[in-house]
């Protein structure tokens, strides 16, 4: 599940690296889509902001998928200690 997280944080990343590279770039090369740079900023901030995001919910999902693993673990050997000691 964190694979999705840390996926969606490069495309997010990716659409923030587009959208600061448009607001560098004139409004006579943007027919038809918004020329205002202010406007691309703003996107880029958001995009930036959403990638932190799914990377930080990537890492946290990531972290407690490690957790649950290993209680797993520890409890499967505990209950082959507690089988062992009986036989």
């Amino acid at each position: 599940m964190s694979r999705n997280f840390y996926i969606l944080a490069v495309v997010f990343g990716f659409f923030a690296l587009v959208a600061a590279g448009m607001s560098f770039v004139p409004s006579s090369f943007q027919p038809g889509l918004p020329a205002n740079g202010s406007l691309w900023r703003m996107g880029t901030f958001l995009f930036l902001l959403a990638a932190l995001a799914s990377a930080l919910a990537g890492t946290m999902s990531h972290l407690f998928e490690q957790v649950d693993r290993r209680s797993e673990q520890a409890r499967m050997a505990a209950r082959r200690r507690r089988r062992g000691e009986k036989h």
